[in-house]
């Protein structure tokens, strides 16, 4: 990939990155672990974060997420986490998601752009799937904006891109 290329999706991907970031921010503290509402704030999140982070590695095969987080995301019978993680626990897996995904597209070369992905639900180059993670990193935070907005009237504005090189 060349380097317009390369940056051009870090101001896309870093733009759906900073807006779950607000919507984490803006959430009240009532509904972040209101365990009665359907999807449940926090979860959405988190939910969010854990694909970014694994769909970024482009593999199950060495992929673990930070401490305290674990793999039973992959659980194909839904099990949630035994507990309503944190805004400070979230807001810091944010953080290693969105220097990730800088760090990863800041040395994406061709060949590991065309090079299909290890993942047994998707058969996809690893550039495709950088466009999927994109695409829903955006819709969660599209969910979170549309909670927000039904509960309290109003959420974080739109933001069109990031600065900066990948």
């Amino acid at each position: 990939m060349d380097t317009s290329s390369r940056t051009a999706l870090w101001h896309q991907f870093g733009a759906a990155i900073d807006m779950l970031d607000n919507a984490l921010h803006a959430c009240p503290e009532e509904l972040w672990g209101d365990r009665t509402r359907q999807p449940q704030f926090w979860y959405l999140v988190y939910h969010t974060l854990f694909w970014l982070d694994l769909y970024l590695t482009g593999s199950l095969e060495g992929f673990s997420p930070p401490a305290p987080f674990t793999l039973s995301e992959l659980d194909p019978a839904g099990v949630m986490p035994d507990r309503v993680y944190t805004r400070e626990e979230l807001a810091g897996y944010l953080q290693h998601g969105r220097a990730k995904c800088r760090s990863r597209l800041a040395s994406l070369t061709p060949e590991e752009a065309g090079r299909r992905v290890d993942l047994d639900w998707l058969d996809l180059s690893f550039a495709e799937l950088l466009l999927y993670n994109l695409r829903h990193v955006q819709h969660g935070a599209a969910q979170l904006n549309l909670i927000l907005r039904q509960s309290t009237g109003s959420a974080p504005p739109w933001i069109a891109q990031v600065t900066g090189e990948a």
